[in-house]
């Protein structure tokens, strides 16, 4: 076994033949530090332009499968194994990084090391450091492995003030650089180098304030990347019927699990981890949020109780209280009822995906009639979803209803929610609103 002191290379074919090989990171750190072990995969520019291949604690492998996290292994903190013959050309090199939260720094850290393993388990390769050789850094590329005619590697141990968000400024990972795209792309696309550094964190918070939704929001991701809007940002807003044959739902907590499918939608749409709530029966109120901080197995139920909006259904009050919501503070107009009828386009930064769920029809077709046309103007998309084996004639009218600005609804039905797989939920989702994106932003609603 070979063991290196900081700034040392060495010819990995001069310890192993082994093209598959086993890197391990122990890491010692005081208790209720939270540490993070990643490995950046980076081409000859040392950058990191495929961010697949950017493998830390939500991505967890390549898609080529060359590199993977093994998690935890044995005195081993986190193991990546790594085959070397079928990483792809982009990938040149391999840099192991650990970072640090919580306001901790690397000084902080005591004895720890980097090796590397056979699959057998024969260890051929020891790099040892520890937080004596660092000051307030919060983030050390701990070691690299690189290739320069055969693979090699290097002992780093180089330290950054910023964390992970100087690391990935380092490999090139705040870098914005347009990829040629066809004339009917839906999305504008970003770069594949960039990493945005907020829903990185996010996805942090997530883990640890609610671990449930991590599974949701990987499989709304995925339906995402299937219409191109991976990249794509927007609010996102549930709009919930409690009239009385919405109860049982309720008490079920049908609608309690349905809404956290939304919230894990509205996490990989924005990155501030929460969505908006509204409610109607035959008044519509806003009943707050609905976020990873404040979720709970009665958090609906809570809203609900909370708020008294009757009995009844109608549609157009909550369409009014929604754009209300989103709208009013960019009309020139003083109020909002003289807003409402709006007959020329509203362009902002950022599009509002409204998830619209009841069981039954409205008593005020007309009044709703007239909310869909006027909000066509506007940069939202309501997403009808109706609840029940009813033929929903007037939620299907919406959907392809004539003298809109914008077509901008969708509909479909389900008898439960619960019945639904998510998997096929995040698709139904996306049926529409792909189509409307790309039309909104011919018609200048969004940039």
């Amino acid at each position: 076994m070979t063991s290196l002191v900081r700034g040392q290379k060495f010819k990995l074919s001069d310890v192993t033949r082994s093209t598959v090989l086993h890197v391990g990171l122990c890491v010692n750190a005081p208790p209720n530090t939270s540490v993070d072990i990643s490995c950046f995969g980076v081409d000859a520019q040392n950058k990191l332009s495929d961010d697949r291949y950017f493998i830390f604690y939500n991505q967890k492998q390549s898609p080529c499968g060359s590199i993977k996290s093994l998690g935890q292994q044995g005195i081993d903190s986190e193991q990546f194994e790594i085959d070397l013959s079928h990483l792809p050309p982009l990938i040149q090199k391999l840099v192991f990084v650990i970072t640090i939260d919580d306001g901790g720094s690397m000084s902080i850290l005591n004895d720890c090391f980097l090796r590397i393993t056979e699959p057998r388990g024969n260890e051929v390769l020891k790099f040892c450091f520890s937080g004596t050789d660092f000051g307030g850094e919060k983030a050390v590329i701990v070691a690299e492995i690189y290739l320069k005619d055969i693979w090699r590697f290097s002992a780093v141990a180089q330290g950054f003030n910023g964390g992970l968000s100087a690391l990935l400024k380092h490999f090139g990972g705040e870098e914005i650089t347009p990829l040629v795209s066809s004339e009917d792309s839906i999305n504008q696309s970003k770069s594949a180098s960039q990493v945005n550094m907020k829903k990185v964190s996010l996805e942090k918070r997530i883990e640890k304030e609610a671990p449930q939704l991590i599974s949701l929001v990987k499989k709304a991701a995925v339906s995402l990347k299937k219409v191109g809007l991976q990249d794509h940002e927007a609010k996102v807003a549930l709009c919930l019927d409690v009239s009385g044959s919405m109860y049982g739902l309720y008490n079920s907590g049908t609608i309690q699990r349905f809404a956290e499918r939304i919230l894990a939608l509205g996490c990989r749409f924005d990155d501030d981890g929460s969505i908006d709530v509204f409610l109607f029966a035959d008044k519509a109120c806003n009943a707050g949020e609905m976020k990873i901080g404040n979720l709970h197995v009665r958090l609906i139920q809570q809203l609900v109780d909370k708020n008294n909006v009757g009995g009844g259904t109608s549609y157009g009050p909550a369409l009014s209280e929604i754009r209300k919501f989103y709208f009013q503070s960019k009309s020139v107009f003083p109020s909002f009822f003289s807003s409402d009828k709006r007959s020329t386009p509203l362009k902002a930064q950022l599009p509002v995906y409204v998830m619209f769920v009841t069981d039954g029809e409205t008593s005020d077709e007309s009044t709703a009639e007239e909310q869909m046309r006027y909000s066509s103007y506007e940069p939202i998309f309501w997403q009808f979803m109706a609840i029940g084996s009813g033929g929903f004639n007037f939620l299907k009218k919406l959907d392809v209803m004539p003298n809109r600005y914008i077509d901008n609804a969708g509909f479909f039905s389900v008898d439960n929610p619960d019945s639904t797989s998510e998997e096929a939920l995040y698709d139904l989702l996306m049926t529409e609103y792909p189509s409307w994106v790309k039309q909104a932003r011919i018609k200048n609603l969004i940039p």
